[in-house]
């Protein structure tokens, strides 16, 4: 005799603008996306560091630390049990990295759109840069040959 049970999935959670994340995937998904961000840091609600950075790396690895120093922050989500979402008064999202009393809040100082433009128009000035140093490496190269034919 054969029973079919029920499909009970739960489906997957729908988190727009507030809500706490506890999948390290999603919460580094949401995290990579971060550019340059004010960031503060406390213990049991007193404040502990407080500054401007830039998230350099986000990753999953339960063997290395979340480093912030040097105006940079990489972040390992393994070294926090939840993100929430938040969001100010004037309606900006932030993330609050939560671990035993401590909380890493983190403020966008831009948005992912922005630092999409920010690193596309980063590479395209290294394209042109190199187009500049190639042409002018060939112009330099047709001189020495036109000089040694004399």
């Amino acid at each position: 005799m054969s029973h079919h049970l029920p499909d009970t999935r739960i489906p997957a959670p729908c988190i727009i603008n507030t809500g706490i994340i506890v999948n390290k995937l999603d919460m580094r998904r949401l995290l990579a996306d971060l550019g340059r961000v004010h960031y503060i840091y406390t213990h049991e609600g007193q404040l502990q560091s407080e500054g401007d950075g830039d998230v350099m790396e986000v990753f999953a690895n339960p063997q290395r630390s979340t480093l912030v120093a040097n105006h940079a922050l990489y972040l390992n989500v393994h070294s926090f049990d939840y993100l929430e979402l938040k969001q100010s008064l004037q309606q900006e999202t932030y993330f609050d990295l939560m671990q035993e009393g401590m909380c890493l809040r983190l403020i966008p100082l831009s948005t992912p759109l922005q630092e999409r433009r920010e690193r596309n128009l980063n590479v395209s000035a290294i394209e042109a840069m190199m187009e500049q140093v190639l042409s002018a490496k060939w112009d330099a190269e047709i001189d020495d040959d036109t000089s040694d034919s004399f």
